[in-house]
């Protein structure tokens, strides 16, 4: 489960940050995850509650905020919005897409403190 160390590092940044702006407890998470991150949400949620265990977000919300898939279709010249990275243009049904989004994940914001 990938999703354990995802949060293993979500959980250090939070730290982190904590010891460098001088709070002490975090309320809410904010996440950015792009829909091809390849994470998966229920086993994320789990993660997020074992990690966080002991830590100053303990008991912390988890929100996610879902980004889209983006591709470029090379047939229609069009960036479009996909879910997988397998899927076909859903405008000309063209099947030459070049990924350009929904694959990252970041933290967005946190609620101190």
């Amino acid at each position: 489960m990938h999703e354990m160390s995802i949060v293993e590092g979500i959980r250090s940044v939070i730290e982190e940050a904590g010891r460098a702006q001088g709070f002490a407890r975090v309320t809410k998470v904010r996440l950015e995850i792009g829909r091809m991150a390849g994470v998966e949400r229920a086993a994320l949620d789990f993660a997020f509650d074992v990690v966080m265990n002991g830590s100053i977000a303990e008991g912390a919300a988890l929100e996610i905020i879902d980004i889209p898939g983006k591709a470029l279709c090379f047939d229609c010249e069009k960036t479009v919005e996909i879910d997988h990275r397998l899927d076909g243009c859903p405008l000309c049904g063209g099947a030459r897409l070049l990924v350009q989004g929904g694959e990252e994940m970041r933290i967005k914001d946190l609620e101190v403190l």
